[in-house]
C-alpha cells in the first residue's frame, strides 16, 4: 500500500470508512464481529487510516472501531468527528462547535476509542452560531494538551477553510467526491493545493451505487437510508445507471470492478487525496484496496472524465442544509 502526506499526516492511499458498520446502510446486515475482522484484514493489508464519528450511532461506531483497534493503535491514523452531537441537551443530529461541547465531545470519544489521543480530529459540519475562529482555537488547546494531533473539516466551504487555517494549519478536508460527485473540482481542490491541505473524499463509491450492483431501488431495504437519496429515486435512479454502465466497460479492459476503477479514478486525481471506502466486509475491503495497483491509461482516464453528471442532488434537503457553502 502507497502511503501519501495529507496536510503532514501519512495516511495509506486508500483508507477505512467506518460508518457503514453500525447502521445506515441495509441496517441490521452484518455483526460486529464481520466488522471488526474487516478492519482487522485492512490492518494486515497495509491501510493505517481509519475514519469514524461519534454520531455514528450515536457512539457505538467508535465504541466498536476502539475494540477492533486493542493492541493494535499504534499501526493507525485514527481520525473521528465532533459537532454534528450536542452534548448541552440538543442531542444528535444538532450542530454545536462551541468550545464546551468539542470539549466533551473529545474526552467520549477518546474513551470510547480506547485512546489517548486522536490523530485527526474533524468538524463533521460547521456550526454557523460560533465562529469557526473559536472552534479552532479551542482545537489548537486540545493540541497543546496532547489529545489532538492534526485538525480537520467536514463538509466546509472556501471562506471558512481559509478563516479556519489562518488561525491554525488544517490538515485534511473531507468532503463528498467521486465519478458521480464532482462538485469539489471547481473551487475546493485548487483551494486546498493553494493552501497544502490534504483531501479525504468520503463516499468515493457513490454510497455504493457506482459498485454496479444496485440494478433498483427496490434492492435497498426500506430502513436504508440511501432511500432518501435524491439520486437512488424514481427517474434519477434509472438515468444514473448510464454512469454505471460507462464505469463496468472500462472494468471489463482492464479486468477490474467497477468499484476498483472508481476508486482508480479517484486515485489519479492527485497524490494529495486519500479515499475512505466504507464496508463491513472483509471481501469488500480486499476488492477496494487492490485498487491501489490498478493503473488505468490516458485514455481511460478521460472517458471516465467525461461521464454525465450524477442527476439529483446528494443529499436529501435536510442534509444539504448543513452543508457549508
Amino acid at each position: 500500500m502507497k502511503h501519501i502526506s495529507i496536510g503532514g499526516l501519512q495516511v495509506s492511499r486508500i483508507g477505512l470508512g467506518a460508518m457503514s458498520m453500525s447502521g445506515y446502510y441495509n441496517v441490521g446486515m452484518g455483526s460486529d464481529a464481520e466488522s471488526i475482522r474487516t478492519i482487522h484484514r485492512a490492518l494486515d493489508l497495509g491501510v493505517t487510516h481509519f475514519d469514524t464519528a461519534e454520531i455514528y450511532g450515536p457512539y457505538i461506531n467508535e465504541e466498536l472501531v476502539g475494540r477492533a483497534i486493542k493492541g493494535r493503535r499504534d499501526q493507525i491514523v485514527l481520525a473521528t468527528k465532533f459537532g454534528l452531537f450536542s452534548h448541552a441537551g440538543g442531542g444528535p443530529g444538532v450542530l454545536d462547535s462551541s468550545p464546551a461541547n468539542i470539549r466533551a465531545a473529545v474526552d467520549g470519544s477518546l474513551k470510547r476509542l480506547g485512546t489517548d489521543h486522536i490523530d485527526l480530529y474533524y468538524q463533521h459540519r460547521v456550526d454557523p452560531k460560533t465562529p469557526i475562529e473559536d472552534t479552532i482555537g479551542t482545537l489548537v488547546d486540545l493540541i497543546a494538551a496532547g489529545k489532538v494531533r492534526y485538525i480537520g473539516l467536514s463538509e466546509a466551504g472556501p471562506a471558512t477553510i481559509r478563516r479556519a487555517h489562518a488561525v491554525h494549519p488544517v490538515a485534511a478536508l473531507q468532503t463528498e467526491y467521486s465519478l458521480w460527485t464532482r462538485d469539489p473540482e471547481a473551487e475546493l481542490l485548487p483551494l486546498l493545493r493553494e493552501l497544502g491541505i490534504g483531501f479525504v473524499p468520503y463516499s468515493p463509491l457513490g454510497h455504493g451505487f457506482l459498485t454496479g450492483e444496485i440494478r433498483s431501488p427496490e434492492q435497498l431495504s426500506d430502513d436504508d437510508w440511501r432511500k432518501t437519496n435524491p439520486r437512488f429515486s424514481g427517474e434519477n435512479f434509472r438515468r444514473n445507471l448510464r454512469i454505471v454502465d460507462e464505469v463496468k466497460a472500462v472494468a471489463a479492459e482492464v479486468n477490474a470492478t467497477p468499484a476498483q476503477i472508481a476508486l482508480a479514478w479517484l486515485l489519479a486525481q492527485g497524490d494529495d487525496i486519500a479515499p475512505i471506502p466504507g464496508t463491513k466486509r472483509v471481501a469488500r475491503v480486499e476488492e477496494n484496496i487492490a485498487a491501489d495497483q490498478l493503473h488505468l491509461s490516458a485514455e481511460q482516464i478521460e472517458r471516465l472524465n467525461n461521464l454525465a453528471p450524477a442527476v439529483g442532488e446528494r443529499h436529501d434537503a435536510g442534509n444539504m442544509a448543513v452543508i457549508d457553502r
